[in-house]
């Protein structure tokens, strides 16, 4: 038998690591706020630093200095002109988008924009609730980005541990993840009932734990934790059966499941009078009859920054300091420093949006003309991150949250995006394929529904090489029940 050892063995292994800088995370932070956190958060950095100032004239917002980025013609607007004049060059780094071939991407300029009706979003009133709680500041903060990284039904989808990575990369606050849970159990308390909750079983179990206890409760709690996929599918006549309900039985639970809400946060905006999706856009798309598309980077109120002069004059007026104020220099330098960063991240969050826009536009510019959702073409974030020349974290950020106002309504940015369908070596929009598939579903004989095979059959004439297994899978994404379930 062999003698076997136990030992340490000490290995040095070398690793390179990317170590971002104060202003790069800066950066990194601004670009993914939209532009109500942006202007909320630039307003508290005003009242917490006093070398950061207003401009003065707060009606001249300085442009970064452009060619005319307009598709398709040469003229240039008078309102463009006009912001040309204002621009001093020294203000803006326009360096990196050089790589940029002027003639095919959009106009766009910079304005504030107000939905006149001045909704008060569901985020708004979430956040009123928070001073309902008495919270530490810890739990304060923690709450604040629970509230952001919700999506606009009201569900949280972010995984603790990505949102424990995202606090300590962009606002540099160490916590736990068991931290966040804690504060998350507050949040699922607030109005409407589902708020917070991470996957629509836990949002439909939150609405029926505030309900009156009774065999009711007892019913719906016990179907959607031990037979909800039964649930989604519809599929009663099988839940009548295990729960040994009467037919009066089966319809009265029935009903009590039609009044759950799986989208609470639209169900909040409702009750403002007010829909989720009337939120201020970060741009403004408009569209000409002569197939130019142009865009808007929407200012809102955020305010036009500067470093305090008086700040600045102290500093270069260091011979006629007092030794009381000479000790107080550090300060001010630090201070000085973090407006000039805060100020050279808005202006390169400027930047960057403006280019991302610009390529979205670009490759997606027949939507944005026609409305038809169908005609989005297949792009991933890497797309946009090869024509910027951004990096794919950067795209990831700037389209988080961000909204953008068109003719056919208002949309995410990652509306915009789709994968791509390989269909018989052409790459097609897989959102083209659902929209070819729901018109086929929704013009079917409703009294003898299309099985999954006629339907593939029906693709094939039409063009699309669609197996079966794909059908039944985007069927399924579209919450499209199967043939016998459609029948009418």
């Amino acid at each position: 038998m062999a003698k076997q050892t136990i030992g340490q063995t000490e290995r040095q292994i070398q690793r390179q690591k990317q170590k971002l800088t104060p202003l790069q995370l800066l950066i990194g932070q601004m670009i993914e706020k939209p532009i109500d956190q942006l202007t909320d958060y630039v307003n508290q950095q005003l009242i917490d630093n006093p070398a950061l100032e207003v401009k003065a004239d707060e009606d001249e917002w300085d442009m970064p200095q452009e060619p005319d980025f307009s598709m398709g013609g040469d003229e240039e607007k008078d309102d463009d002109k006009k912001n040309k004049e204002k621009t001093r060059e020294s203000d803006f780094d326009t360096s990196d988008m050089d790589n940029f071939d002027d003639n095919e991407l959009p106009v766009y300029e910079l304005k504030e924009y107000q939905d006149p009706s001045n909704p008060i979003s569901f985020y708004d009133k979430l956040r009123e609730q928070v001073g309902e709680l008495s919270l530490t500041d810890r739990q304060k903060t923690i709450m604040e980005y629970l509230i952001g990284s919700l999506d606009n039904d009201g569900l949280l989808r972010k995984d603790l541990y990505t949102i424990n990575d995202e606090m300590a990369i962009y606002q540099y606050f160490d916590t736990t993840v068991e931290e966040i849970a804690e504060v998350l159990q507050y949040l699922q308390q607030f109005d409407p009932a589902g708020i917070g909750a991470q996957n629509l079983q836990q949002c439909l179990l939150l609405q029926v734990e505030r309900r009156q206890n009774g065999r009711m409760k007892d019913l719906l709690r016990r179907i959607i934790t031990n037979y909800f996929d039964d649930l989604l599918k519809n599929h009663w006549n099988k839940l009548q059966q295990t729960l040994h309900l009467s037919d009066e039985e089966k319809e009265e639970v029935r009903g009590e499941v039609r009044k759950l809400n799986p989208k609470p946060g639209a169900a909040l905006g409702e009750a403002q009078g007010v829909n989720i999706h009337q939120v201020t856009p970060d741009f403004i798309i408009e569209t000409t009859d002569d197939g130019q598309v142009s865009f808007t980077l929407n200012r809102g109120r955020l305010p036009d920054l500067m470093v305090s002069e008086s700040y600045l004059e102290t500093i270069g007026n260091l011979r006629n300091l007092s030794n009381r104020d000479k000790e107080m220099l550090p300060l001010l330098r630090h201070d000085i420093n973090n407006a000039r960063m805060l100020i050279d991240a808005l202006q390169q969050r400027q930047v960057t949006l403006i280019k991302t826009m610009a390529a979205i536009i670009r490759k997606q510019k027949k939507f944005f003309l026609d409305g038809d959702e169908a005609d989005l073409k297949p792009m991933a974030l890497k797309d946009i991150a090869t024509d910027t020349g951004l990096d794919i974290a950067t795209i990831s950020r700037v389209t988080n949250e961000k909204y953008a106002e068109t003719q056919w309504g208002i949309f995410r940015l990652r509306f915009f995006f789709s994968d791509r369908y390989d269909n018989d070596g052409d790459a097609v929009s897989t959102r083209k394929v659902r929209s070819i598939l729901r018109d086929i579903i929704d013009n079917e004989d409703k009294s003898h529904p299309l099985t999954d095979a006629q339907i593939e059959e029906e693709m094939r004439r039409r063009g699309y090489q669609t197996k079966r297994r794909t059908i039944v899978k985007y069927r399924e994404q579209m919450n499209i029940p199967k043939s016998s379930l459609r029948k009418q």
